[in-house]
């Protein structure tokens, strides 16, 4: 399935396509194109939204797009859910979640995004991020 979302992607962008592809959709294809393009692209491509304005994987409430996927889906792994709160703190910095990662991850990403112009690309280097905080929760919990 393709899913698309707003380019030049930051936290929430890059943790959502990692939480589909390894628990909802292995086969996803992420499609990264101007915020004002979203549904359009969604609705000529055959393709899901999320992390856009207005469409139903999003943020919703006090919760970023990553809790919103983990809600709707049912995800039940203890790991992707602390990793719900890590996002949701480094996305929204409300102190909601009292997450020390959250500091760590949001650096991280904003680095890669600074050095990688390329959504694709960006992607790819975040994924290795967000396997890694998955890993390490695994020796936590």
């Amino acid at each position: 399935m393709k899913w698309v979302t707003r380019e030049k992607a930051k936290v929430d962008r890059i943790a959502c396509p990692w939480l589909i592809a390894k628990f909802i959709d292995s086969k996803a294809e992420f499609l990264f194109v101007p915020k004002d393009k979203v549904n359009d692209v969604a609705k000529r491509e055959d393709a899901i939204p999320f992390d856009a304005p207005g469409v139903e994987l999003s943020h919703h409430g006090e919760d970023c797009t990553f809790e919103t996927l983990v809600k709707r889906f049912g995800l039940k792994d203890r790991r992707v859910k602390l990793m719900a709160e890590i996002v949701h703190e480094a996305d929204l910095h409300d102190g909601k979640f009292t997450r020390n990662e959250a500091i760590g991850i949001d650096l991280a990403v904003r680095a890669l995004a600074q050095a990688t112009p390329d959504d694709h690309e960006l992607l790819e280097r975040g994924m290795a991020i967000f396997d890694g905080l998955h890993s390490v929760l695994k020796q936590k919990t």
